[in-house]
């Protein structure tokens, strides 16, 4: 399999006084790998993410990425870090003052200081790989909260990351909104992007990820293949989350039958007003 990418190793987490959120998590990536974390809400999925990009810092442990070790009370080591890490987050955050094409190509064009003619160029061409060629011009408000999510998704692969962390970037989308964001990720995933996607969208999770950790109270309890993982449960966390999931209705990878329950639902609505109804 060749030497590990991203090796995180013994890591603790704690903030605000607490125990710690994280506890002894241990995690090794490989290149072009999908690794989802999934887990209850506040098992430590999003604080992996932040940790990593120097968000929170680690309290124990070692994060090594392509042989180099993160020294994250140093900035220099940080800041080589988050040049090769990537994180959008639920909320998309984008300038609501700047077109598409600006806040995809900010960054590159004040931080790491690249002619703008060409970042522009590179931006143009990111929108259109997540579906926006058309939309270069248009203003955050004037989009989806579908499209501002992959407008986020393109600002942040403008960096040229060599890791991309997702932390429940369709959490605040309406249902049908959440396909097209997901199509998006699926594409990086067949290009061979290196991502960590923590979701709750279990369906896609089980289509898309290498691998599978399960979180339960700042613990990594369980790692595998996901046909394993969700299916073929070791750990007694997992097998009560699956027991949940398959007593409620799952939630859906590409909000599919949600689009068809309230297409549905409208269409009755429709018949109740109909005057011949």
């Amino acid at each position: 399999m060749g030497l590990t990418f991203l090796s995180i190793q013994g890591l603790s987490v704690s903030y605000g006084g607490k125990a710690d959120v994280l506890r002894d998590v241990s995690l090794d990536v490989q290149r072009g790998e999908v690794i989802g974390l999934i887990g209850p809400s506040g098992s430590g999925k999003s604080t992996i993410l932040r940790t990593l990009v120097g968000l929170l810092k680690p309290r124990a442990g070692t994060v090594t990425l392509d042989g180099q070790v993160v020294d994250y009370t140093s900035r220099a080591s940080l800041r080589g870090a988050r040049d090769r890490f990537a994180i959008v987050f639920q909320q998309y955050n984008l300038f609501q003052n700047m077109t598409a094409l600006r806040n995809v190509a900010i960054a590159p064009t004040l931080v790491k200081k690249r002619a703008k003619a060409d970042v522009e160029a590179e931006a143009r061409a990111l929108l259109a790989r997540v579906g926006l060629a058309e939309k270069v011009n248009a203003y955050p408000d004037e989009l989806s909260g579908g499209q501002q999510q992959r407008v986020a998704i393109a600002r942040a692969l403008a960096l040229k990351p060599d890791i991309l962390l997702l932390d429940e970037v369709t959490a605040a989308l309406d249902p049908e909104l959440v396909g097209e964001v997901l199509d998006t990720i699926r594409a990086l995933q067949r290009d061979g992007m290196t991502m960590l996607i923590v979701s709750h969208e279990m369906a896609f999770i089980r289509e898309v990820a290498s691998r599978v950790a399960f979180l339960d109270q700042g613990l990594i309890v369980e790692t595998g293949p996901p046909a394993e993982v969700f299916d073929q449960p070791r750990s007694p966390a997992q097998q009560k989350t699956g027991r949940n999931r398959h007593d409620r209705s799952p939630r859906l990878d590409d909000g599919g039958c949600r689009r068809r329950r309230s297409r549905s639902r409208a269409s009755d609505a429709k018949r109740r007003l109909s005057p011949s109804a």
